[in-house]
């Protein structure tokens, strides 16, 4: 086993606060690496199946979990004395979630966020508002996990690549070595705002580029939305102290054509649906999953405005989902904006 500053790292204690499909999928890597780990899972259900079928039946159905995974619905219990916690809620939670966190975080932690999306009220990314919950906690603590990489796809072993961010390149470097596997490549990257926004706005587009699938509009569409969607992420994430080379890497494009293109992607699926003519309301009174983008995409709308950033796909997919604009509409309205130039000088 590998040892990582004189420990072996099966030896290290880690926690995971989120048992979704993401949350699972990554705790279980984990495991089956050889760390034992504390999971915390939010509902009964789910931490019972997880102790006596081993299996995630809720949100990761089909996979045989490690025994080496511990189920709690305990959060103290999951947090308390770890070395490394992955943190893994959606991001509308995961303010309240870190704040019942904090008495149990100290300065030795190394805090990974792998959840993806901006706070409504806010607009901060998740480092931000772990920042924000954890006072104590200084921001070389804090590393952010991102890239194309379906859940379902991780935890079925598939050959899979992320980036992992951190300010501290020797933190960066620790939890790349704790999640590599054979089938999981880990790079690093100190962007970790262009790795925050590259993972969160993606889901946005996601959205769009489901709409159009759903429309019917075909290939070339397609790429037009996707091209212009990867335009937009690197116009905010310029605005916003990002460097422009993260957007051509996994956490940038990568993650941008799988959500856009993948069967798996829920933020695709809901757009889909919608583009077929479905309500959002009724969508979401469906779903115990979250599709993230139907939240980001009022954050991306309200952030681009108040920092003077041009985001026209983004503001249509607000409008289609807060507004009840027709599909067809934000299609025409997209197609018959003033022709400019193609490239903008970011």
């Amino acid at each position: 086993m590998q040892e990582v500053g004189g420990k072996k790292m099966a030896d290290m204690n880690i926690g995971v606060v989120g048992a979704g499909s993401w949350g699972t999928a990554l705790a279980n890597l984990l495991a089956v690496k050889g760390y034992r780990i504390d999971l915390w899972v939010f509902e009964e259900e789910v931490r019972d199946q997880i102790l006596q079928q081993r299996e995630n039946r809720v949100f990761l159905p089909d996979i045989t979990l490690s025994p080496n995974l511990k189920p709690t619905n305990d959060l103290a219990a999951a947090v308390t004395g770890k070395q490394l916690l992955l943190v893994v809620v959606p991001s509308h939670v995961m303010r309240e979630t870190a704040g019942r966190m904090a008495e149990f975080v100290t300065a030795e932690m190394i805090i990974v966020s792998a959840s993806k999306g901006i706070e409504n009220k806010t607009h901060l990314t998740m480092t931000g508002v772990l920042k924000e919950m954890l006072p104590g906690l200084s921001e070389s603590q804090l590393a952010v996990l991102s890239g194309p990489s379906f859940a379902r796809e991780v935890a079925q072993q598939l050959p899979t690549a992320v980036t992992v961010a951190s300010r501290e390149l020797s933190v960066a470097e620790r939890v790349q070595h704790v999640f590599a596997t054979e089938r999981f490549r880990v790079y690093t990257n100190d962007d970790v705002m262009g790795v925050e926004l590259g993972g969160s706005v993606k889901n946005v587009i996601a959205i769009a580029a489901g709409i159009i699938d759903g429309l019917g509009m075909g290939l070339n569409t397609r790429a037009a939305l996707i091209t212009r969607g990867q335009t937009e992420i690197r116009r905010l994430g310029v605005a916003m102290g990002a460097n422009p080379r993260t957007f051509t890497g996994l956490a940038g494009i990568g993650d941008l054509i799988l959500t856009c293109t993948g069967t798996l992607s829920r933020n695709h699926t809901i757009g889909y649906q919608i583009g077929q003519g479905e309500k959002l309301a009724d969508l979401l009174s469906k779903m115990r999953m979250v599709a993230e983008g139907v939240k980001t995409a009022e954050s991306v709308y309200n952030l681009s405005r108040r920092i003077g950033v041009e985001m026209p796909i983004c503001e249509e997919i607000y409008r289609i989902l807060y507004e009840d604009l027709p599909p067809l509409e934000a299609v025409q309205r997209l197609m018959t904006r003033e022709l400019k130039p193609e490239l903008d000088g970011q």
